[in-house]
């Protein structure tokens, strides 16, 4: 199946225009490309919850607060048409970059609260970056369900304040993070990991796997977090950026598991940056 391209808004809101006249639904998968298996799983999440579905592609040069990275990021749009196909979806949307940052463009979205901290603290201007870039694509897709994946927790929980502050009518749906048999979490970044970091990358989950169970059984959470951190490092990781324990709604820091939560790191490898993040809820 071709699935048509859309370089342009007129272009797709005359498309979506057609959906809506015959009473049709619309879902908008957001991506920045170099898609995976993780991203194939929010497209069949959403060609489950609507009858059309967007996919969209924009690597967004405002979430990027180093230059090198945003140059780095693969980039891999026939590939991505070529995994999509299968799926029969019902539109990608490639915008040029002036029909997401027209010339003169000077706004910028800014939730406050759950982007402080965690990636937040350590990457300054992303959190806007992406708030911005996603208001304007809801705004652009008209969509009513969109999805996202549990891996990028914190940009989930931006995301769904986003819409209900800025009174936006989707739906924001967040979906299992996906991974490959030995836990590692996919991410378009792990196609820059060499062979040799790429065998040593599994030691953040299971650090963190272990980590959850002892917390969960009710162990300190200190002793848990300070063994998962030497235990990240000996296995072959750099830096452990943070490795938190977060409210699961909120994220709120957590010092005890009294509610649902998340544990949630970010760790350096092979000059690569990985993030990952364990639901752990009271027993």
């Amino acid at each position: 199946m071709n699935i048509p391209i859309l370089r342009r808004l007129d272009e797709l809101r005359a498309l979506t225009a057609q959906w809506r006249a015959a009473g049709e639904t619309v879902g908008v998968v957001p991506t920045m490309g170099a898609l995976h298996e993780g991203h194939l799983s929010l497209v069949r999440a959403a060609k489950s919850g609507v009858d059309r579905v967007i996919v969209t592609i924009f690597v967004n040069p405002r979430q990027f607060n180093n230059a090198e990275d945003l140059a780095n990021y693969p980039r891999t749009e026939e590939e991505d048409a070529r995994k999509l196909a299968p799926f029969a979806v019902d539109a990608v949307y490639a915008p040029a970059p002036d029909q997401v940052y027209p010339d003169g463009f000077a706004t910028t979205v800014s939730v406050s609260g759950v982007s402080e901290g965690l990636c937040g603290a350590h990457r300054p201007g992303h959190f806007d970056g992406v708030a911005t870039v996603v208001t304007k694509l809801f705004l652009q897709t008209g969509a009513d369900r969109a999805f996202f994946g549990e891996k990028d927790f914190q940009q989930l929980q931006v995301v769904k304040r986003l819409a209900r502050d800025l009174d936006i009518p989707v739906e924001v749906v967040g979906c299992p993070t996906v991974r490959e048999a030995d836990g590692l979490a996919l991410s378009s970044r792990n196609l820059r990991l060499s062979d040799e970091a790429r065998a040593k990358a599994p030691a953040l989950y299971a650090a963190m796997t272990r980590a959850a169970q002892q917390i969960k059984n009710g162990g300190k959470l200190e002793t848990a977090l300070a063994e998962a951190r030497d235990a990240i490092l000996l296995g072959g990781y750099s830096e452990v950026e943070y490795l938190e324990l977060r409210s699961e709604n909120g994220l709120a820091p957590l010092a005890v598991l009294d509610r649902p939560a998340r544990l949630m790191a970010a760790a350096w490898l092979d000059g690569i940056r990985l993030i990952d993040n364990i639901a752990v809820s009271p027993a």
